[in-house]
């Protein structure tokens, strides 16, 4: 392909960008008018546009392409031909017959969606996209554009944690038509001027502290999570998948001084003994300073629940500070964790989880209602009357190939604003667990710590 300035005074020649004095949607007038249809009409400039936006992306990431109607539908389309990543299609609105569907396709819940858009200025556009492509439970983390008006909308997408790869600037176009002789040193002063007078206005947003959380916290177990949080500067969990007695109890003291829990599956032990296996693993909490999280995943009536809580061999009521319970039971099958903590299933991250959107608004519900409920396990960000506890979190991996995928702590912090992360393999499978657990903690920390600093949201 020719070179990028060569290939943007190919596409110039389409006719993409006016100037002079143009009004714009918003009611502003603008000395640039920016139009990128043409460049469908022409097959050689759309196929080589479709590469050089393949160019800056890393492809094994995504599970699907989406473009924004209309203008980037066809991009899509072409960048979907090049990569053979299967394309998708969102409508303008949905029709009010046939399927009444929203999004074209073929597709599977949990998958990764590139989006596609040819001008970014405010952002808004993408922002509605990204909810409704979010409402058929697809994952949106990147999106490409391939020209940024330098309005804001860029800075918009990225504070709220989307990866927005652009392929020009007006103000690198301006530039290259300035010393192509298509645009006067006039021209360009005007147009610096109206960008510096016509960026998107910000608001600052202050995410709430673990201190702010803890004045707000009702309920102990929540304070006790808190205070050992700041205590120990870690908002690491660590998943203990292991099965045997001795496994759980090594695991347990190589990492115990760095994590503010541990996350067990007390019923795969192979070698279950109550003395055997609960008595030291108490120990070791108290001597380590962690409190114990049972993630039993209760689903089943009050009674039974009761039942399974409190009796049989595990008697999860006698040492564990929180359990996990699905709330698919409804609010009362609640009511018998009295004397522990619960976090509600709210979504599970594994691909093709049936915690739809509308099962999760519903879970909600009963989570931010029920008294014994300190937080809620999802993928997605939470109101912050609850505490949100981000399982899949793994520094080295983009999945497992049994449908787990796997989110880094930056980015749950920043995307998600979760409160504490939930690392299982990247821990205990690890050549050395003691220091796979600090890099984890330090990781986690200093998300947290970058995530308290002002994040630009829109008015």
């Amino acid at each position: 392909m020719e070179s990028k300035k060569e290939f943007f005074l190919e596409c110039y020649k389409l006719g993409i960008i006016k100037f002079g004095r143009f009004t714009l949607k918003s009611g502003i007038e603008s000395p640039f008018y920016v139009d990128l249809r043409p460049l469908a009409s022409d097959p050689k400039i759309l196929k080589n546009l479709a590469n050089y936006l393949l160019e800056m992306l890393p492809l094994d990431n995504f599970d699907l392409i989406c473009g924004v109607p209309y203008a980037a539908l066809p991009m899509a389309t072409a960048m979907s031909l090049e990569s053979y990543i299967p394309l998708i299609i969102k409508r303008k609105e949905a029709k009010n017959y046939g399927t009444k569907k929203l999004i074209e396709g073929i597709y599977q819940k949990g998958q990764n969606c590139l989006l596609v858009e040819d001008v970014i200025t405010s952002g808004k556009s993408l922002i509605e996209t990204i909810a409704e492509v979010e409402q058929e439970d697809l994952k949106v983390a990147d999106i490409v554009v391939v020209l940024d008006r330098e309005q804001g909308g860029k800075q918009l997408l990225e504070s709220k944690g989307y990866r927005v790869h652009t392929l020009f600037n007006i103000s690198e176009v301006c530039e290259i038509l300035q010393e192509n002789g298509e645009l006067s040193d006039e021209e360009v002063k005007r147009i610096q001027d109206f960008l510096a007078g016509n960026h998107i206005q910000f608001e600052e947003k202050i995410r709430a502290s673990y201190e702010q959380k803890l004045n707000n916290a009702q309920h102990s177990v929540s304070k006790k999570l808190l205070e050992t949080a700041l205590a120990k500067q870690s908002n690491l969990i660590a998943s203990a998948d292991v099965t045997t007695t001795q496994e759980l109890l090594d695991l347990a003291e190589k990492v115990g001084p760095h994590i503010i829990a541990l996350k067990t599956h007390i019923d795969i032990l192979s070698d279950f003994d109550y003395e055997k296996t609960i008595t030291p693993l108490k120990a070791l909490a108290a001597k380590h300073k962690f409190l114990l999280m049972e993630d039993r995943k209760f689903a089943d009536i009050g009674n039974t629940q009761e039942l399974q809580f409190t009796s049989g061999v595990f008697k999860i009521t006698d040492w564990a500070d929180f359990v996990t319970s699905q709330v698919i039971g409804g609010f009362e099958s609640l009511d018998c964790f009295k004397n522990v903590g619960v976090v509600a299933i709210i979504g599970m991250s594994s691909k093709g989880a049936l915690t739809t959107n509308s099962y999760r608004e519903e879970a909600l519900k009963v989570a931010l209602s029920h008294p014994n409920v300190i937080g809620g396990v999802s993928q997605n960000e939470l109101p912050e009357e609850i505490l949100l506890f981000t399982p899949g979190v793994n520094l080295a991996e983009s999945g497992d190939g049994k449908g787990q995928q796997y989110n880094t702590p930056e980015h749950v912090f920043k995307t998600l604003h979760t409160d504490f992360i939930i690392v299982g393999r990247g821990i205990y499978k690890s050549e050395n667990p003691a220091e796979a657990a600090v890099t984890y903690k330090n990781e986690g920390w200093n998300a947290y710590l970058s995530s308290l600093e002002k994040k630009a949201i829109q008015n």
